[in-house]
């Protein structure tokens, strides 16, 4: 039976900052526990300790059973990889290091057909058998099958770059979760995942045996699958007992808590003192009060040295502005629109001010159909896709491919304003950026940010391109609760048209009309989200 158990870690940045200490939880068989907290908090730091691919300041993580793990961005960056590649990711490392020498190994026969060659090649073959190599491949044949419908063999060579988001997931998900290792920590395992992909998700977490810890900030997988709850906040973990339905109200009740308990300290404090005060006052007058004088002040060095309790945390600020403008009646008009090898000819209009959510299953053409708009002549298609007067398009990505940010500080890509915009002066940019709780972060590099930290700073970027046309890509996948819900109430304050591709179930109800691409190829219009009913087994 398999166990994680984290006890007082601790982690202080390069820069000096204390990112959290003390946190201590347990993970036990058959649990599945949610690790939450605010973006840029150090959840994903945490699960890289617990990995053991960072040492922590302090404190020490245990697993029994073996562990697996999948990054936050587990293929989704990588060109020119292989399903085999990706497969053997997320494998041991010691059969990652054997399939690495067999590879070599069989490069340099290839070359070089003499005996050396072939004894190294020999070596290598017994090496990746005895590190697990036949068996894995075996249970990648069973992954395959039921991630692609193919076996192994067909689709190792297949290039990562030609699965969706949702497809590289279910693959990696289906290798952990069949896989002989007892303890799986999984960074943001539903993002990309469509909505049938995170039942499926949420069926198999409650099935598994194993000690499962998550990150994840779909509302609806939390509350269907985490047994308990770790919140990362404040400087350290605190654990929730119960599921994420009852959370809120825990973590509320914890901080009225928190705030009584130091309210009373204060106020022993300030009695002290005055105590203190008043018997030097006293002593100074009588002898006899000098020793009820130092018996009062050694009390209070007593009562200072054991700390004060800790204060509640900072509620999160994040105020985006999406301001937007007027524009034409008829923001969008399609017209016999067909994305090349995904849809069918469809017709459409969207007016100004409508808020469209774009619903259905992975690779059923709704990125393209965003990109379009946006404005990317390489998106093949026939017919008719027309933006309308002073229509402004600004377009929030999926992936987390920006080659144009990466190397750069997030002041140095508002001061240059290099995407169209006029640049910021410094203290405008610290001031945006404190809106989106990423002053702390403003001089590191795009590329180190968290990938809810990354996707407030896009929603920024939107904010400033003057956009009355907004083009969102899975906006919720890697922001945080509190991020979730801000970024629903600006939309909701925006002058100008919202169209959405979403999987999230919380955020797809704000809206007000549905297009689903379904899995057939037909683009249909609906008036409620479709997995509030029995159709959604038809749009699979």
């Amino acid at each position: 039976m398999g166990f994680l158990e984290a006890s007082a870690l601790a982690y202080r940045l390069n820069d000096g900052r204390q990112l959290f200490r003390d946190a201590s939880f347990r993970v036990g068989a058959g649990q599945v526990v949610a690790l939450i907290g605010d973006n840029g908090a150090g959840k994903t730091t945490l699960m890289r300790i617990l990995a053991g691919e960072l040492r922590p300041e302090h404190g020490a993580a245990q697993t029994q059973g073996g562990l697996a793990v999948m990054p936050q961005f587990i293929g989704s960056v990588r060109d020119g990889r292989t399903v085999r590649d990706l497969l053997l990711e997320v494998a041991p490392a010691a059969m990652r290091a054997a399939a690495g020498e067999l590879d070599d190994a069989e490069l340099a026969l290839m070359e070089t057909d003499d005996e050396p060659a072939q004894l190294r090649y020999a070596a290598a073959l017994t090496a990746w058998g005895e590190a697990g190599g036949y068996q894995a491949e075996v249970l990648w044949d069973t992954v395959t099958v039921a991630a692609f419908g193919v076996p192994y063999d067909r689709a190792r060579f297949r290039e990562v770059s030609t699965l969706s988001g949702g497809e590289q997931k279910r693959l990696v998900l289906e290798a952990l979760l069949r896989g002989g290792e007892q303890v799986l920590l999984l960074d943001e395992p539903d993002n990309y995942l469509d909505v049938p992909g995170k039942r499926w998700l949420e069926e198999r977490l409650a099935e598994t045996g194993k000690a499962v810890l998550l990150i994840s900030h779909d509302r609806e997988l939390l509350a269907a699958a985490a047994t308990q709850v770790v919140t990362l906040e404040g400087g350290t973990t605190w654990v929730h007992g119960g599921g994420f339905g009852s959370w809120h109200e825990a973590r509320l009740a914890r901080m009225d808590r928190m705030a009584e308990l130091r309210r009373r300290w204060d106020e022993k404090h300030e009695q002290l003192i005055e105590l203190v005060r008043s018997l030097q006052r006293a002593a100074a007058m009588s002898d006899d009060m000098a020793s009820r004088y130092r018996a009062a002040q050694t009390r209070l060095r007593k009562f200072e040295e054991a700390g004060a309790p800790p204060l509640p945390p900072k509620e999160q600020k994040v105020k985006p502005r999406l301001r937007g403008g007027r524009t034409g009646l008829r923001a969008i008009t399609c017209e016999s629109l067909e994305l090349t090898g995904l849809m069918a000819p469809f017709d459409t209009e969207i007016f100004f001010g409508d808020r469209v959510c774009v619903l259905g299953s992975n690779g059923s053409g709704k990125s393209h159909f965003l990109r379009l708009l946006g404005g990317d002549e390489t998106v093949a298609h026939t017919g008719v896709c027309r933006l309308g007067a002073r229509v402004v398009p600004g377009l929030f990505a999926q992936t987390h491919r920006h080659p144009e940010l990466l190397g750069r500080s997030l002041l140095d890509v508002l001061g240059r304003g290099d995407d169209g915009r006029r640049g910021m002066e410094r203290g405008a940019a610290t001031a945006a950026l404190s809106r989106y709780g990423l002053a702390p972060a403003a001089e590191r590099d795009f590329g180190t940010l968290s990938g809810g930290q990354q996707a407030r700073f896009q929603v920024l970027l939107l904010e400033l391109s003057g956009a009355t046309l907004l083009l969102l890509d899975e906006p919720t996948d890697n922001l945080d609760l509190v991020s979730a819900e801000a970024l629903q109430a600006a939309l909701e304050e925006f002058t100008g048209t919202v169209v959405a591709v979403t999987h999230d179930r919380w955020f797809a109800r704000s809206f007000e009309r549905y297009l689903l691409f379904d899995s057939d190829g037909r683009v249909s219009e609906l008036d409620e989200p479709v997995w509030a009913h029995r159709r959604v087994e038809r749009a699979r």
